[in-house]
């Protein structure tokens, strides 16, 4: 099950998105928004963010205007690492060597059909593990130690 969600600036490439996975047989849950008002991002970052890392969800898709709001807002969630993506190698490589387990794409800066071309290539990628899950435990480990020193 794939989450995703947008603001108003996200909003039609999230539509675009959602008829892709359609298309694709992806069962995903929409957590918003519904339509073009102007909305908050991380009103719709949150709830993507959790079904991710609850295990509700496998993966997340997250749009706005740019991507990098809701990328920021995404990230402030224990255990997410959303990446804010604009080319192929980048979608790619952010799933194989940093275990992104949400993509983020702006509606304003590229089109549908590439960002449906990332969402594939994102989805169909596996984590390679090895020297790279050595490196995310150390980026879980800073975000642990980051979060007890809040407390």
């Amino acid at each position: 099950m794939i989450a995703i969600g947008s603001d108003h600036g996200g909003y039609a490439l999230k539509q675009e998105i959602m008829a892709w996975l359609d298309e694709h047989g992806y069962a995903y849950k929409d957590f918003g928004t519904y339509t073009e008002e102007s909305c908050d991002y991380s009103d719709y970052a949150l709830p993507v963010a959790h079904a991710v890392v609850n295990g509700e969800c496998d993966r997340g898709i997250l749009c706005c205007g740019t991507g990098i709001g809701i990328s920021i807002a995404a990230n402030k969630v224990h255990g997410v690492r959303a990446a804010l993506c604009s080319d192929y190698f980048s979608a790619k490589y952010t799933r194989k060597h940093n275990d992104a387990n949400i993509i983020c794409l702006g509606g304003r800066t590229i089109g549908a059909g590439l960002a449906c071309e990332l969402v594939d290539v994102f989805l169909g990628t596996e984590f390679e593990g090895g020297r790279h899950a050595r490196r995310i435990q150390k980026v879980m480990d800073i975000e642990k130690e980051e979060a007890q020193k809040q407390h």
